[in-house]
């Protein structure tokens, strides 16, 4: 059944088990070492603060071209809606425009949430 000697005495050393490594450390999606982790670098620092600027900016103005457009005889006088006449009506009518610059506006606000919550890791 089963062996008396597994259970007599303790076993004098744990067996070794080696983590698993990948065979290149290159690939995007491993995961980072535990030590840079804890302290990102300056690049990732500077990477990170662009990028929230990046968002902030391009919230902002597709949030109010969103409000504006909608708008302008160029929301409804374009070429492509010449071609279609039932769509033109959809997009001319005053819910559909203030719909878009209530998106417009949810834009906005998101980035600027972005903005004033960033924090930087230290």
């Amino acid at each position: 059944m089963t062996d008396p000697t597994l259970f007599s005495s303790p076993p004098s050393k744990p067996p070794e088990t080696a983590p698993p490594q990948s065979e290149t450390g290159t690939a995007l999606l491993d995961p980072a070492p535990p030590a840079t982790s804890a302290s990102p670098s300056r690049v990732q620092i500077w990477m990170h603060r662009i990028s929230v600027f990046l968002f902030v900016l391009v919230s902002a103005v597709a949030g109010v071209l969103l409000i504006i457009l909608p708008w302008t005889p160029e929301w409804t006088d374009n070429y492509l809606l010449l071609s279609y006449p039932s769509l033109r009506t959809v997009v001319s009518h005053g819910f559909f425009r203030g719909f878009c610059s209530g998106l417009g506006l949810l834009d906005i606000w998101i980035g600027f949430w972005e903005a004033l919550h960033y924090h930087e890791q230290q």
